[in-house]
């Protein structure tokens, strides 16, 4: 399983030893032209305080995952047969969307332009910011910042949560904090994931209207919820959305042990989602891809973990798999009944919630490989399509 960074992971200089690898400078390069500013200088050269701006860091991350993983898979099609399953945290989801074919890297790159710039303009209404909490106990931090006015922005697991609001709400966090547990201030400029954003969103939403997008070429984990998403239109409509709602890394690491990962990989900037997932998912291997000395231990995982995952496009068979861990309930249920793309074919209980099962492509039911009722996983076939003819 791949995954990718999210903003405040990057540090200064964490591009240089990866531009000695032939094609990643010129890559870099072109990607920066795209974006529109040169990343080759901020990933190389830029200091601490520049690559802090969100309007930066944001093309910065996504471009390093990209241009990494060059080196990780030679070519895309290896990526696309040997990824289990790939997931991104905040802005590292446009990463892992490009990743998994969903939209071009071209695409990323302008998206992610648009997206650093706009939550840039909506963190310059007024002074915010974001502080991880560590540690302490779970109803005491929630309560903790209620008390103080600030939301949850990202859930981590792993005893992490990440409060994000107005710099004055924060240094009140830091005056006052949870019992036994650490404020630590994040490198961002803004409190991302909460309402703050909103500008933001609508923004993108207006961007997200004219790209065409492909369906994922691997399951993807979102952050939202931790459900698998195949659909390409719902992967970018939870991209946009995403920019004001919490992050719950921490269902989405539920969602890894139930697909049954058994390595990881977190593509540069790495560090904090490796750190993360050792934590949480014993019995997993897990690397933080770093540097191209971690390419030799990178390129032995994918040997060892790496397997079809069996949501290549086959000319003649589609298959519908489950977003989420529940039960599943029918809506199309007599073989032979057309479907047409985008309509929903099921839905899957949990206690929690319940998801719509939608059908990425147009055809005629064949064969259900679950009955209705029966519990299901994420990432699961549930359903086989014959493409419709002509």
């Amino acid at each position: 399983m791949i995954v990718c960074p999210g903003q405040g992971s990057q540090t200064p200089g964490f591009l240089s030893p990866w531009l000695a690898i032939p094609g990643v400078r010129e890559r870099l390069g072109w990607l920066g032209a795209v974006a529109g500013m040169d990343l080759v200088k901020h990933g190389t050269e830029s200091d601490e305080q520049t690559i802090k701006d969100t309007a930066v860091a944001q093309p910065l991350i996504v471009a390093s995952g990209l241009v990494s993983m060059l080196a990780l898979f030679e070519h895309p099609a290896d990526g696309f047969r040997l990824v289990g399953a790939g997931a991104g945290h905040s802005v590292g989801e446009i990463t892992a969307a490009a990743a998994g074919g969903v939209i071009s890297a071209e695409q990323a790159m302008v998206f992610v332009r648009e997206r650093g710039r706009a939550m840039a303009q909506a963190s310059a209404v007024q002074p915010t910011g974001m502080s991880a909490v560590m540690g302490g106990d779970p109803d005491d931090v929630t309560a903790t910042l209620t008390r103080h006015g600030l939301t949850p922005a990202n859930i981590n697991g792993a005893g992490q949560v990440v409060a994000a609001g107005t710099m004055e709400q924060l240094a009140a966090l830091t005056a006052e904090p949870p019992t036994k547990a650490r404020v630590i201030p994040l490198k961002v400029a803004g409190a991302f994931h909460t309402e703050h954003m909103a500008p933001a969103v609508d923004v993108l939403s207006g961007y997200a209207k004219a790209m065409s997008t492909h369906d994922a070429r691997v399951p993807l984990v979102s952050n939202r919820d931790g459900a698998v998403v195949h659909s390409g239109r719902e992967v970018l409509g939870r991209l946009v959305s995403q920019v004001s709602n919490p992050v719950r890394w921490d269902l989405t690491m539920e969602t890894f042990k139930e697909l049954g990962v058994t390595g990881i990989i977190e593509v540069p900037p790495a560090g904090t989602l490796a750190g993360l997932a050792k934590r949480v998912l014993k019995d997993v291997e897990i690397l933080a891809l770093k540097s191209p000395d971690d390419l030799e231990q990178a390129h032995r995982m994918v040997k060892e973990h790496g397997k079809s995952t069996g949501s290549a496009q086959d000319p003649t068979w589609r298959l519908v798999i489950s977003p989420a861990k529940g039960m599943v309930s029918f809506t199309h249920s007599e073989v032979g009944t057309a479907v047409e793309a985008g309509s929903i074919v099921a839905t899957v209980g949990t206690l929690r919630d319940t998801y719509e099962v939608v059908a990425p492509h147009g055809g005629r039911v064949v064969e259900w490989l679950v009955e209705d009722g029966d519990p299901v996983s994420p990432g699961q076939p549930v359903l086989r399509l014959h493409p419709q003819e002509g």
